[in-house]
């Protein structure tokens, strides 16, 4: 079997980059790179960054080699961020359920609360908060699994990433999808980076929406969307 750059030496992280490159992409925090990546690569990827996560630690002045605690940081930190944190950076997108709207449904649909969890990407810190996905559907659209919303919000949010920019990118990929008549997200949540660190602000949220067609241009609508959400889903 002939040798991989990866084999001679060249990071898997460089490979990967220079692939993204040639086709002329992005890859910013928030994208998903799933394919650029080759079978087989994902793990010398976590290899590589389990190395480095390793080396951070010893600029920390940590031994990792005494400390029994820390020994397996650096796999455990590697496997963490590729495999769950960031899955939605290097997972493909999850199969979708869809189905025509025979019945010709048209009133209003909401699902949520959808506990969601991502990461500010300026200080690597959780985001931990709910949704609420209000769909307007018409006799074109594709409507889709319930649990589906879930899994799209999970795959579009477990990037790093700030929230207002995760809360279009999952309305444009649901708009996408199910071309409704309308389209309304709402998201609450905590930030860690705020929590945490900086202010320490233990009680303050960050709310943003996304209002598209109908929700957009009938202020009726949209009040019995946010009163439904305020009053039946949240409590």
């Amino acid at each position: 079997m002939p040798k991989t750059r990866s084999d001679l030496g060249v990071p898997m992280s460089q490979v990967i980059r220079e692939r993204i490159k040639a086709a002329n992409k992005r890859y910013f925090a928030n994208d998903n790179i799933a394919e650029f990546i080759k079978p087989g690569e994902r793990e010398k990827l976590l290899e590589e960054v389990e190395a480095k996560v390793k080396s951070l630690l010893e600029s920390m002045v940590i031994d990792i080699e005494a400390d029994h605690n820390t020994r397996n940081t650096g796999r455990r930190v590697a496997r963490m961020y590729i495999n769950e944190i960031f899955g939605g950076r290097f997972n493909a997108m999850p199969g979708l359920t869809e189905f025509p709207n025979d019945k010709r449904l048209s009133e209003l649909m909401i699902v949520g609360p959808i506990t969601v969890r991502s990461c500010c990407s300026h200080h690597l810190c959780p985001i931990i908060g709910k949704l609420w996905i209000g769909v307007m559907p018409n006799q074109a659209s594709n409507l889709i699994g319930l649990s589906k919303y879930t899994r799209l919000a999970e795959w579009v949010l477990c990037r790093p990433q700030i929230q207002e920019e995760s809360v279009v990118q999952l309305a444009d990929l649901l708009e996408g999808k199910m071309k409704p008549d309308g389209l309304a997200l709402v998201m609450e949540a905590n930030h860690f980076c705020m929590q945490w660190r900086g202010v320490k602000d233990m009680d303050s949220k960050m709310t943003t929406s996304v209002m598209r067609g109908c929700f957009l241009e009938d202020a009726a609508l949209r009040r019995e969307f946010l009163a439904l959400m305020g009053n039946g889903f949240r409590g």
